[in-house]
C-alpha cells in the first residue's frame, strides 16, 4: 500500500522555528490510519497529527481560540471539530470552517458576536466593563499553524522548533 501523502500547507502558517529544523521520527504509519488523529508531545509541546482525507498533517493540538485539544474533538474529512464553543477548522489550510460560539475577534481582526441557536434569542449582552465580555471580545480565532512533515519508509518524522 502506498504511502498517504503529505499535505502542503501556506509558508505564513508554518510553525515559528520550523523552517530548516531537523526532523524526528514521531510515530509509524501503522498507528494513524485513515481518519484517524492522534496526539504527539515533545517536552512541553503538544501537536495534533491527523490523517485527513486529503493526506497527512500536524498543527498545534490547541484550538486557536481558546486553547483546548483539538485531539479531544473530531476529524470529519479535513475538518477538526473542536470540543468547545463548536468551533471548526480546516485542518487542509487553516482556515476557520464555523466560528466559535463564544464569538470574538476573526485572524483578520473583525467583530463576530456570540452564537445563538436558530430559533433561539441571543444572550443578554454583558456590560461593557465586565471581564467576561472584554475577554470575549479581545480573543481572536487564529489560523492553524502547521509543522512539516515526512514519510521515510513507515515512518513519520517531523520537523520540530529549535
Amino acid at each position: 500500500m502506498p504511502s498517504p501523502a503529505v499535505l502542503d500547507f501556506p509558508p505564513q502558517l508554518q510553525a515559528p522555528g520550523t523552517h530548516d529544523a531537523p526532523f524526528e521520527p514521531i510515530l509509524s504509519l501503522a498507528e494513524l490510519s485513515a481518519g484517524s488523529m492522534v496526539r504527539v508531545t515533545r517536552g512541553d509541546l503538544d501537536l495534533l497529527v491527523a490523517h485527513t482525507d486529503a493526506g497527512l498533517v500536524a498543527t498545534d493540538d490547541r484550538c486557536p481560540h481558546m486553547s483546548a485539544p483539538l485531539s479531544a474533538g473530531r476529524l470529519d474529512g479535513c475538518t477538526l471539530h473542536c470540543p468547545l464553543h463548536r468551533g471548526s477548522f480546516d485542518a487542509c489550510d487553516g482556515e476557520v470552517v464555523s466560528f466559535p460560539t463564544t464569538g470574538g475577534l476573526t485572524a483578520e481582526g473583525e467583530y463576530r458576536p456570540t452564537w445563538a441557536p436558530a430559533g433561539k434569542p441571543p444572550k443578554p449582552a454583558l456590560p461593557p466593563d465586565d471581564p467576561k465580555a472584554r475577554a470575549r471580545a479581545l480573543t481572536r480565532v487564529r489560523r492553524l499553524r502547521y509543522y512539516p512533515l515526512r514519510v521515510v519508509g513507515e515512518t513519520l518524522e517531523i520537523a520540530l522548533p529549535r
